[in-house]
């Protein structure tokens, strides 16, 4: 039997990036037709963290120390800064309604060893979201594919396996999605492939830290430090020479490997380097490691999200980089419908409406999971825990409708 219709839901998604900068809320209509989901955009909100919690997380970050209570603390604290943040998105861009709340939470620690994800953290208490919004909460939705055997990671190629198979098709080539945030990942989308999607380095991660190194400020504020420096041939290369650029997928990583002693470890082998310069190594860093994976499986098409697309700097840099023979063309998903500025929210939506009508969230080929799994765990809101029927069949593509209003 094939996938039935369905009457649709309403999502509010929640997640906070490896930037740890805040909390993306976006709101979503979901339904079924034919085997196609439909997602239609009702908006996308970025509420940053209270300055205290954002402290206190990026205190609590590898390599840094952190204590059993202090976990106990940022749980909560994240848990209702979630919750606060989905009160505001029912109430400002789903019209004071919605069925199902989904949250990736904050990751706080991502345990590789050996090349394989032996576990991952992510805080945010769903209880206080329900508790707050007495809606139901979809929520750890990364834990059951690591205890399949994947990495958890990029839970992005769900959505873009199914958003992108279309355009694959049509160009008769590989598209990859290229999300820029703390690290960068791409999903790959080959038309009668499964999709290959894995975290390429860092983006935002180094940069970010570089730039408040050297100017106090939390970012290179329009890539405008990086644009008035030069690459630094010598610490580009000793950043190059890390293993994992040269790792095979499926593979994932976080601050727990690209963070201040890393960084610290790669400047240690060269001489003095000045402000500007280290902003437009560690760019070029991002740029050309992205693009060299764009050539290793055949990319024509590069559709780019997250806060690395607002960067000037790296935006001309990563065209600089990307091959011109054949001329591959950046996009961005803005460009395609979806909105770059909530992509992952909306990801985020989309995983917590697949767990809520029993289809499996997960694409094995790119995690390395042993097979498609049901993600997360759901809490009820303020009545009893009332499943939809599941949705017979399987879903294949997603169409993004016009957004509402």
């Amino acid at each position: 039997m094939g996938i039935r219709a369905d009457h649709g839901y309403r999502v509010i998604g929640l997640i906070s990036g490896t930037s740890v900068d805040g909390i993306d809320v976006a709101a979503a209509d979901l339904h079924a037709e034919d085997g196609t989901v439909v997602l239609t955009p009702l908006g996308e909100l970025d509420v940053p963290y209270p300055e205290p919690l954002r402290e206190a997380l990026l205190a609590a970050l590898p390599p840094n120390p952190c204590t059993a209570g202090e976990l106990t603390r940022l749980d909560t604290g994240v848990g209702q800064a979630f919750a606060d943040a989905a009160v505001r998105g029912a109430g400002e861009l789903a019209g004071g309604r919605g069925d199902l709340v989904a949250s990736l939470g904050q990751t706080v620690f991502h345990w590789v060893e050996d090349g394989h994800v032996r576990g991952t953290l992510q805080l945010g208490q769903p209880a206080w979201i329900a508790e707050r919004t007495g809606l139901p909460v979809c929520a750890d939705l990364r834990a059951r594919d690591v205890a399949a055997g994947g990495h958890g990671a990029p839970l992005a190629s769900t959505l873009d396996q199914l958003w992108l198979r279309g355009l694959a098709e049509d160009t008769g080539h590989p598209v990859a999605a290229l999300n820029l945030g703390g690290i960068a990942n791409i999903t790959v989308v080959t038309a009668g492939e499964p999709a290959i999607a894995y975290d390429t380095g860092p983006a935002n991660a180094l940069l970010d830290l570089a730039a408040h190194r050297v100017t106090g400020r939390r970012t290179d504020v329009d890539g405008q430090l990086a644009l008035g420096g030069s690459v630094r041939p010598d610490l580009l290369g000793r950043l190059l020479a890390d293993p994992y650029f040269a790792a095979a997928p499926p593979k994932s990583t976080g601050k727990e490997h690209f963070n201040a002693p890393y960084l610290d470890a790669a400047l240690a082998g060269v001489g003095p380097v000045d402000p500007a310069d280290l902003l437009a190594t560690l760019t070029e860093l991002t740029a050309v490691t992205v693009a060299g994976q764009c050539v290793r499986h055949g990319v024509t098409t590069v559709i780019a999200s997250g806060g690395g697309v607002a960067n000037p700097a790296l935006m001309s840099a990563l065209t600089r980089a990307l091959p011109t023979v054949p001329n591959t063309v950046l996009k961005t998903s803005d460009d395609l419908g979806l909105p770059g500025a909530g992509k992952e929210a909306y990801l985020t939506a989309l995983l917590g409406w697949l767990t809520w009508c029993g289809v499996p969230g997960t694409v094995p080929s790119a995690t390395g999971a042993r097979g498609p799994r049901l993600l997360g765990a759901l809490v009820p809101g303020a009545g009893p825990l009332i499943l939809p029927a599941p949705l017979g069949g399987t879903v294949t593509r997603l169409r993004v409708a016009e957004k509402a209003g």
